[in-house]
């Protein structure tokens, strides 16, 4: 079976590359576009491979109103208005083009998780190379098939979905014209605890979907992101912040920029690190083989002379025959004189 793959920007995606990791920008613009300006210069300078934008208007993604059920209810935006959240949350459309000029100016993909038609018109006019579904919207199926018939990648986060959903998701935009798709791993807490995220999953959505997949990561550190590696994500996302106590309402879990390049170390080390089923002898052991045992000669022998055991034992370094062989030679002879201290070697043995 074919690895599955994608490209964004030019970019192989899979399990044989190393993990492409994107730098949520969210929020965490905190209403002032040079805070923005400032995170994709920072993913760019910890080598993150893309900034992802969020493109919606708070009335494209919820109601004006004050009933109860527009009011949330526990969690990091307790008592908040949804309305008032995503007004201040929201970035301004306009702050778009010049966001994807910048991107292109230092070299770094972005796109954007939109949030209904009007937002994939808009990342359609300005070039976006790829679309992201966010865990909300996963069961959205009218704007998957949308974003679907545009023909680019699509990254689905699954937060909140079961099994039966993420395979709806899955056909809606495979049947609506995406030929590029990944899914990721999501909680959608924020923060998110490790021990919610039951990262055996991933390993399971690789079989069961039989496409790329991610982890989007909402917890407070590195570690869960970095694990997610060894069960075979080839996405890491992470929200970024200039800085986590700035107040606003994505910075408290989110990276800051030093922690972001350890990220991007840290996963590509663990890739690097998973390999591929090798039994042989590394580069890095080839200098040590004086540290095993092998069989030497403790005491001369003249050419004829029986092996006995007070004559071979086994010791350190390893040039000699391996011990497994000790049995095999005792009462056999030298072919030759040996001296104390020499390795023993097959063609020494009659």
């Amino acid at each position: 079976m074919q690895t599955p793959f994608i490209e964004i920007a030019g970019r192989r995606i899979s399990v044989d590359d190393p993990p492409y990791i994107i730098a949520e920008l969210s929020a965490n613009h905190n209403g002032n576009i040079e805070n923005a300006f400032r995170i994709l210069d920072e993913a760019k300078k910890a080598g993150a491979d893309a900034v992802k934008l969020q493109t919606y208007r708070p009335d494209t993604i919820t109601l004006d109103s004050d009933n109860e059920e527009f009011i949330i209810k526990g969690g990091l935006w307790d008592g908040r208005k949804l309305y008032e959240l995503y007004e201040e949350a929201h970035m301004p459309w306009d702050w778009h083009k010049p966001l994807f000029e910048r991107a292109r100016e230092l070299g770094i993909t972005i796109f954007s998780s939109p949030f209904d038609a009007t937002a994939v018109d808009l990342l359609e006019e300005l070039g976006a190379p790829a679309y992201k579904i966010a865990s909300f919207e996963a069961i959205d199926i009218p704007l998957i098939e949308y974003v679907a018939s545009k023909g680019k990648p699509m990254i689905i986060s699954t937060g909140m979905a079961d099994a039966e959903e993420i395979q709806e998701a899955i056909e809606a935009a495979q049947g609506a014209g995406c030929k590029q798709l990944a899914i990721l791993h999501c909680v959608s807490g924020y923060p998110a605890p490790a021990e919610d995220y039951n990262l055996r999953t991933i390993s399971d959505m690789i079989e069961r979907f039989g496409v790329v997949t991610g982890l989007s990561d909402h917890t407070i550190d590195n570690t869960t992101a970095v694990t997610s590696i060894a069960l075979g994500a080839s996405i890491v996302e992470k929200h970024v912040t200039l800085d986590r106590n700035g107040g606003g309402p994505d910075d408290s879990f989110s990276l800051e920029p030093i922690e972001l390049k350890a990220l991007c170390r840290d996963t590509k080390t663990a890739w690097k690190a998973m390999g591929k089923v090798d039994y042989g002898r590394k580069s890095s052991e080839q200098g040590n083989v004086q540290f095993r045992r092998s069989l030497y000669f403790v005491k001369a022998l003249k050419s004829g002379d029986l092996i006995t055991e007070d004559a071979v034992r086994s010791v350190r370094p390893g040039y000699g025959m391996a011990p497994k062989h000790l049995k095999s030679i005792l009462g056999k002879r030298v072919r030759d004189d040996v001296a104390a201290n020499s390795p023993v070697v097959d063609s020494l043995i009659d």
